[in-house]
């Protein structure tokens, strides 16, 4: 191994005298010599060096892993924030999005049911005005009854045409609002719309079958607003029974199984 200047300079002469020297041959072992230990002192340095600088080198590499460790644990800490944060904001997004259908909802709840309100209240109205306004059109419907059966007076036919055009154009009114005149002469007595106030036997008519009308009926909305007052036959032969007519969703069953029959037979 090369050595510096300063190394050659700490170089201690080594002087031999003759009277010292051991013999050949003696027993005395030999001194190691001047150069072989200043080598010696040069690797030990130099092994301490090394070692020192590794030690240093260790420790630094440790201090830049601590660094990292804390780093990439306070990363973590804020991702894992970051989630909870995230979560936390999906969580009250969710919330706001149901409680807001539900508002919608009752919204339209509200609506519908308001609006079914207001038509049920309207509808009411137009009844009781209906029902107030009856007594006049059967007073009309008499009037007019009476003058036809008058024969032989001319201002008195004119007067019952000209009665007669206002009952049409009132009773044509109350039809616009959704009244229904109850006129069932020659129908099946009905108990449900029709007030029997007498009974009239008549062989060639069916049993219970509409004779005469009184008073004519007036239904609203399929609510009925007066009963017409009838009489009805007796002694005659029954009704026969009406069959009952096919329901739509049968029929469309049968059309669709008809079409996959005919499908198959073409393939």
């Amino acid at each position: 191994m090369a050595t510096s200047d300063k190394d050659k300079d700490m170089k201690v002469e080594v002087t031999t005298d003759d009277e010292n020297t051991p013999e050949e041959g003696s027993a005395d072992t030999a001194e190691p010599q001047g150069s072989d230990v200043t080598e010696l002192d040069e690797e030990a340095m130099v092994e301490a060096a090394r070692a020192a600088g590794e030690a240093a080198a260790e420790q630094e590499i440790e201090a830049d892993i601590d660094a990292v460790r804390a780093e990439r644990d306070k990363f973590a800490a804020q991702l894992a924030e970051s989630q909870d944060n995230e979560a936390a904001a999906n969580a009250r997004a969710s919330e706001a999005t149901d409680r807001l259908a539900r508002l919608q909802a009752d919204w339209e709840n509200f609506r519908r049911r308001t609006a079914s309100e207001r038509l049920a209240e309207r509808e009411r109205a137009t009844e009781k005005l209906v029902e107030n306004l009856l007594p006049v059109i059967d007073d009309l419907e008499r009037a007019i009854a009476h003058a036809r059966g008058t024969e032989g007076d001319a201002t008195l036919a004119q007067f019952a045409e000209g009665v007669e055009a206002v009952h049409t154009k009132l009773v044509g009114v109350l039809a616009k609002e959704g009244a229904e005149v109850i006129d069932p002469a020659g129908e099946p007595f009905d108990p449900l719309s029709h007030q029997a106030v007498g009974r009239v036997e008549d062989t060639d008519a069916y049993e219970e079958t509409v004779a005469d009308v009184y008073q004519k009926g007036y239904r609203m909305g399929g609510k009925v607003l007066r009963a017409a007052m009838v009489t009805v036959t007796y002694g005659g032969p029954s009704r026969p029974a009406e069959e009952p007519e096919p329901e739509p969703e049968a029929e469309a069953d049968q059309d669709a199984d008809g079409d996959d029959s005919k499908a198959n037979e073409q393939e």
